[in-house]
Formats: structure tokens, C-alpha cells, sequence
């Protein structure tokens, strides 16, 4: 059972075989950093140019191990483990949150769904799915870009351990399958039951949620054909044909999403949990398999860590293992904003490995990483810094550095 605090109020989310139960009350959860970080701190300063940047990390790559390292056998694990975020993304056609043209600057009121409201709430689900459903075709679309292709090459010369990515969209596990990729927030690939924790491809969600909303189908048939869905950014949208309202849903006059359908976890329905008491839960479907809110159980969600769901104990334990294990960590893509990723940084941090990041714009925290900027070349080997698109960066770095040997 796992007690949490909502505003006042407590919610407990009790697991009788992962059958979900939560109040009703708002959360206190706020959405970390949605305005401008301080500028960024500049590491050496000649990193500043593309040039100089790309020397910048050469060295950090290949420098000798730190002797502030602590926790490892140096001499075996010396080499660089990533955290990546949505910024390494953005060449691919993906938004990120807090860069130049991401969501929370392009849509002020933009609020990302929180878990209690998901579980607890139809009209939630309905809503989520509606949007979900009109974003996928873009995401099914996006490729990984060369910066992914860069950390391929990278780990096939032997200078990349392993990869810690925020990012939900599987591009790491596509372009470089051999290098351990950890998932902190999930993925969208995939949907999951809340009751009986299977897991069911998006792709084949994709399809029932068109077969059961029609209008909204035929919707964004057209939607695709006009490239309203080639942009993230809302304005561009509305330019090409997709209304949206202020908060940025869909206006479908003939099918708003209050009236949006979703299906049944089919396992939950061919077999209902078990309920706390022992008994059968409630799985009540339409006729055409559109989940009904007398339901007790059977709820799909998209396998990814929404705000006020914890992250799984076996995947917040690889990520600190992954910490542990490397000689370096370099930060690409992220403002480190949501504590799950901050707090990798600060763990490299108290164990003296070096750190780099690329990162347009400042970063949480950035003063205390770098604190000690005034101290010369010893501080030079174990912080490199620069704000700049990594995709300029890393191919560079990636086709220079010549192969370790084993």
C-alpha cells in the first residue's frame, strides 16, 4: 500500500492486485522551473563557440580519471554515462518544455495531467486520450536524429557505459539497441493496466481508439493531410487548420473530447482482479468494447511516469547503479528541472566524478555545480560546459575520438 499527501488531504492508492483507488483532492504538486533558469555558466570560455565547445568535450572525454573519484574501481570504470533529456529531441521534430519555442513558452496555460486526476477521473482519461490519440501520428513519424547517432557511435568506440534518458519516445533504443538505456519517466510506446500491470502496444491502442471514435478518426485523417500535426508549436497549428482552445485541446465541434471513448484492458476483462475484499472486480465494457465508468478496474494508461506517480524502485535503482559504475557523467538535452534527473547530477556531484552538459540555457542549480569556477585548470578537468544544440556538438566529438582499446 503507498500513502501519499495531496494538498491536505491523504490519498491512499491501496493494490489489491494493482486495483487503484484515489480522492479527489487537487494535488500539491507545481510543475517545476516553467519560467527562465539563470544564464548559463560557461566552462572553459572558449566553449562559448561551436569550435571551441567541440574541443572542450574532446578533452573531457578522453581525460584521465578523475582523483576525486570515490565509489569505483577507476581504473575499470572510466568511462561516461549519459543523462539526456527533451532538448536532444527537438531535431527530430519533438517539443521540449523549456527551450526557446517549448511548451510551456508557446502555451502558457499548457498543464500536464497529474496521476491521481488519471486514475480517479473518466473525464480526465477522456481528455488525455483525446489529445494522445491526435499527437500520436507525429511521434509514430519522428526518427532519432544525430545526436542518438552520435551516442551510437560513441558507445561502439567504447566511451559510453550506459544511458539514463528522461525522454519518453524510445529514440535511444532504436538508434543504439547494445548500449543499456534506462527509461526514468517510461515510455509512450507501450499502454498499461493499472489493475493487472500488462502492457499492450500503443500502435494497437491507436487502432481501437479509432474504431471506437469515428469523427474524431476521420478527424485527424484530415488533420494529416493538410501537415496541421507537421508542428508542436499551437499557433502554427491554428495557421494550418487545427483549432485549439486556449489550453490546447482539439475543438471538434461534432465530437468534443467530453465525449471521447477509450477500451478495456482485455485482460481484466476476460479475468477481473481481485478486489482488497477478495471479490471480482467490476469490468463493465459497451457493446463495441468502450470501457464504462461503473468500472472497478481495467484501466489502460500510456507506460509513462505522469506527475505524482513515483518511479519504479528497480528503475530508480538502475539509474543510481548506472551513476555508481561510471567515471564521468555528461548531461545533454535537459534543464534538470524535475528532482528525478537533479538528483543523478547531485549524486555524480558527491562522488567527484566530472561532469559535462550540454544544454541550451541554464540549468537547475547550475551555481552549485559550478561553484568553484575560480579555481583554475583543476576545476577546468572536472566541469566542461556549453549552451549550445548538442546535435552541433556530439557528431563532431563522436567522429573524432579514435576507438578504445579493449
Amino acid at each position: 500500500m503507498i500513502s501519499e499527501v495531496f494538498g491536505a488531504l491523504p490519498v491512499i492508492i491501496l493494490s489489491a492486485k494493482h486495483v487503484y483507488y484515489c480522492s479527489m483532492t487537487a494535488p500539491a504538486i507545481r510543475i517545476p522551473f516553467t519560467g527562465p533558469l539563470p544564464p548559463p555558466i560557461i566552462v572553459p570560455a572558449s566553449a562559448s563557440s561551436v569550435s571551441g565547445a567541440i574541443d572542450a568535450f574532446l578533452n573531457f572525454l578522453t581525460a584521465p580519471p578523475s582523483p576525486y573519484l570515490r565509489g569505483v574501481d577507476v581504473g575499470r570504470n572510466s568511462q561516461t554515462v549519459l543523462l539526456t533529456g527533451a532538448g536532444i529531441s527537438v531535431a527530430s521534430g519533438l517539443s521540449d518544455y523549456r527551450g526557446e519555442n517549448g511548451t510551456y513558452v508557446t502555451n502558457k496555460r499548457y498543464r500536464p495531467i497529474y496521476f491521481h486526476e488519471f486514475a480517479t477521473r473518466h473525464e480526465s482519461r477522456k481528455r488525455y486520450w483525446a489529445r494522445s490519440f491526435i499527437g500520436w501520428p507525429g511521434l509514430l513519424k519522428a526518427k532519432p536524429n544525430s545526436t542518438h547517432w552520435a551516442i551510437r557511435d560513441l558507445g561502439v568506440k567504447g566511451y559510453v557505459s550506459s544511458v539514463i534518458t528522461q525522454n519518453v519516445d524510445s529514440f535511444h533504443s532504436i538508434a543504439h539497441p547494445e548500449i543499456p538505456s534506462i527509461e526514468l519517466h517510461g515510455y509512450l510506446r507501450s499502454v498499461v493496466c493499472l489493475s493487472c500491470r500488462n502492457q499492450f502496444p500503443r500502435s494497437e491502442f491507436q487502432k481501437s481508439l479509432e474504431r471506437l471514435n469515428p469523427s474524431w478518426a476521420e478527424f485527424l485523417a484530415r488533420m494529416v493531410d493538410i501537415g496541421a500535426l507537421d508542428t508542436d508549436n499551437p499557433e502554427e497549428q491554428r495557421r494550418r487548420g487545427l483549432k485549439l482552445n486556449p489550453d490546447g485541446d482539439v475543438e471538434l465541434p461534432e465530437a468534443p473530447y467530453s465525449t471521447f471513448r477509450y477500451p478495456s484492458c482485455s485482460t481484466c476483462l476476460e479475468k477481473p482482479p481481485r478486489l482488497a475484499d477478495g471479490t471480482p472486480a467490476r469490468v463493465e465494457v459497451e457493446k463495441d468494447g468502450a470501457w464504462l465508468p461503473t468500472s472497478e478496474a481495467g484501466i489502460l494508461k500510456p507506460a509513462v511516469i505522469m506527475f505524482g506517480e513515483n518511479i519504479e524502485p528497480p528503475v530508480k535503482l538502475a539509474a543510481e547503479e548506472a551513476i555508481d559504475d561510471a567515471g564521468r557523467l555528461l548531461v545533454l538535452g535537459t534543464s534538470l528541472a524535475t528532482y528525478s534527473a537533479w538528483r543523478l547530477v547531485e549524486r555524480a556531484y558527491k562522488r567527484g566524478m566530472p561532469i559535462g552538459i550540454i544544454n541550451i540555457g541554464g540549468v537547475r542549480n547550475e551555481s552549485v555545480l559550478l561553484k568553484e569556477a575560480d579555481k583554475g585548470s583543476d576545476f577546468l578537468a572536472r566541469y566542461t560546459r556549453c549552451s549550445l544544440h548538442s546535435d552541433a556538438i556530439l557528431p563532431s566529438v563522436a567522429s573524432q575520438l579514435p576507438s578504445l582499446s579493449r
